[in-house]
């Protein structure tokens, strides 16, 4: 018997939050193709983008999926607490944080449920979220979930028997949780604007006793920056390629988030080097470097400055 026939309600109570900026319509239409039949409603957040996103979701004809345009790009974190907000008016039970370009497999959701009333039913356990396992679009490699080491960034090897792990770090595409963590933990950090708006929100509630799971079989395709290059430095490594102005938010964000009480040790370290390493392969591989190093440099002035919100003009 599968899964399916197994909780028929699977999609009772799950609100998806899609956000939205100037996406690839063709690419989007498979993120909502396969999100519609997995969740109840679907909400989507347009953060003013110059495509008719409000117009081509009703072109679709599918009942329960509302689009709310804002008037201008407010940032992904402020994105998605408008659809969180709505989500819960809504009486949700449950909200499915999604980005543009993530296909959920058939079964994804069906799945992150199953797992998370598995982990439940024990009571000393608080759930923050649980996520699924990411294929990337261009190598359809699947990437492991993650736990703080010493000084590094571990890979977790899941069991035979196990239907998820305790990890570290969630991406937020994909991200399950349950309605009523919000009023513990918070909203998303509008602040930050984006980039490590998931990483601050994920260490916000491992302070507060809450802890994240990694899916053992769910997973989504996902892209990892928007192109990505291979090298040679000690071994192969396939590094993802932003935009110029995203190095700015990694980097002042990481100092932001630092600074707060509730950012544990093991993340600091491990971040500052991730940081160093990430400074060293931009300053050498990537195709704008000047540019990504201004960025860089003036994301890390403003970090010990304490300035967030969107990058000044």
């Amino acid at each position: 018997m599968s899964t399916i026939e197994i909780y028929p309600e699977a999609k009772s109570g799950v609100t998806a939050v899609i956000v939205t900026y100037n996406p690839d319509l063709l690419v989007f239409a498979d993120v909502v193709a396969a999100i519609f039949p997995q969740v109840q409603a679907t909400i989507i957040i347009d953060n003013g983008s110059t495509v008719d996103v409000a117009g081509w979701i009703t072109s679709l004809g599918k009942d329960n999926i509302q689009a709310i345009c804002l008037q201008a790009n407010r940032g992904i974190a402020a994105a998605q607490n408008a659809g969180i907000h709505l989500a819960q008016q809504q009486g949700c039970d449950f909200i499915l944080l999604m980005d543009q370009d993530s296909v959920p497999d058939e079964d994804m959701v069906t799945k992150l449920l199953f797992a998370y009333r598995s982990i439940a039913k024990d009571n000393t356990k608080k759930i923050a979220a649980i996520g699924p396992m990411f294929k990337d679009s261009k190598s359809g490699h699947i990437s492991k979930h993650v736990r703080f080491k010493r000084f590094s960034i571990g890979r977790v090897d899941c069991k035979p028997a196990d239907l998820a792990v305790p990890v570290d770090f969630l991406i937020a595409s994909g991200s399950l949780v349950e309605t009523n963590v919000f009023a513990s933990v918070g909203y998303m950090d509008e602040g930050l604007f984006i980039d490590h708006v998931d990483t601050e929100w994920i260490l916000r509630a491992r302070a507060k006793g809450y802890h994240a799971w990694g899916h053992c079989d769910a997973a989504m395709v996902h892209s990892l920056g928007e192109s990505r290059l291979r090298i040679w430095f000690i071994r192969w490594r396939d590094i993802p390629i932003h935009k110029p102005f995203r190095y700015y938010y990694v980097f002042r964000n990481s100092l932001l988030i630092r600074r707060r009480d509730y950012a544990c040790l093991e993340w600091k370290r491990v971040e500052m080097i991730r940081l160093g390493q990430l400074f060293m392969f931009m300053a050498m591989f990537h195709p704008n470097r000047i540019q990504v190093l201004r960025m860089m440099f003036l994301g890390v002035f403003h970090g010990m400055k304490g300035i967030d919100g969107p990058l000044p003009k």
